[in-house]
């Protein structure tokens, strides 16, 4: 059994806490908060203690690891103090605003030898691993473009003065928030991001609200495939990812539904199970450090991702494409 302690208990830290209530592979002992008095209701209902002392954590012998689920520009400091202490982490995305910065972050955990998890759950979706499995099958052929789309009303629910609504937590729009996701995915479809072209607006959100809400990118992997990925932080949910390839595509839209269309016939409909996607992720990383393993996204596809949003924002202001070396 892992223990671990939370640092975070907004919406997002209590449903990780939530998802692992009855595992038997990882389990919350502790949590961590500015004011542990705003947090009496979660002690109550989890038996949980609350405390304001990150530090302290760090130095107590009966917590194993940390899940962090702080401020997005908190992260790497987070990930390093963690790593000194020997203690195995787990990030939300992003791990990192900057590549530099996920570059140490990932040497820190590296030369600390201990285990880096990140929290990209969708990577746990049914339909995802279903269209990972058909794709690494040769059933669509070589993979030639992949387009992607993760949107929603996000950006109307945000409050001036949050940090979600700086431009500086949020670069890119709905990049860190939404389409991080489904860029991790297509990282782990295609490989590593080389060239980004992206354009990245405000459109419908008030002045008060600091972040762009309508960001759509055109991106060229290593292995020569191209893509695009858009995410609109002021529309309805909707998830997309589309693999094309020389044999035919595959298309998911949402956890549960893939459509698969070979080169000639009807396109076939897919209905998977559902699944506690953060429940799998944590339960992940508990294994991972069990078996002294790395974690199912590599450093490497993770730090690209951050040199990827960096890219964007870079593109977008100079109206140009980004090359990442």
């Amino acid at each position: 059994m892992l223990r671990a302690a939370i640092y975070g208990l907004g919406r997002w830290g209590s449903r990780l806490v939530e998802s692992v209530q009855e595992s038997e592979k990882i389990r919350f002992v502790k949590g961590i908060s500015r004011n542990p008095e705003n947090h009496k209701e979660f002690s109550q209902k989890t038996g949980i203690r609350v405390v304001s002392s990150y530090g302290r954590v760090l130095k107590d012998p009966e917590i194993d690891a940390v899940v962090l689920a702080t401020p997005h520009s908190l992260h790497w400091k987070q990930i390093a103090q963690a790593a000194k202490a020997g203690k195995h982490v787990f990030v939300e995305k992003p791990m990192a605003l900057t590549r530099k910065t996920a570059e140490k972050a990932v040497e820190a955990c590296r030369a600390a030898g201990i285990t880096l998890g990140l929290g990209f759950n969708r990577r746990y979706a049914p339909a995802f691993l279903e269209m990972m499995r058909r794709i690494r099958a040769g059933e669509i052929g070589d993979v030639l473009h992949v387009e992607a789309q993760q949107s929603g009303p996000s950006g109307y629910r945000l409050k001036a003065g949050n940090w979600r609504a700086s431009r500086a937590e949020s670069p890119g729009g709905g990049m860190t928030g939404r389409g991080i996701h489904t860029l991790d995915s297509m990282i782990h479809i295609a490989g590593l991001v080389s060239t980004v072209y992206a354009y990245s607006d405000r459109r419908k959100l008030p002045p008060e609200i600091e972040i762009d809400d309508t960001t759509s990118m055109l991106l060229k992997f290593s292995s020569g495939i191209t893509g695009y990925l858009g995410t609109i932080f002021a529309t309805g949910d909707f998830w997309r990812v589309h693999v094309f390839g020389s044999k035919g595509w595959l298309e998911m839209r949402g956890d549960t539904e893939l459509i698969a269309r070979g080169l000639e016939g009807a396109p076939e409909r897919i209905t998977l199970p559902a699944v506690d996607k953060e429940q799998a992720e944590l339960e992940a990383f508990a294994d991972a450090v069990a078996d002294k393993k790395q974690f199912v996204v590599p450093p490497e596809e993770a730090v690209n991702g951050i040199a990827v949003l960096e890219a964007i924002v870079s593109s977008a202001a100079k109206g140009k494409p980004i090359q990442i070396k």
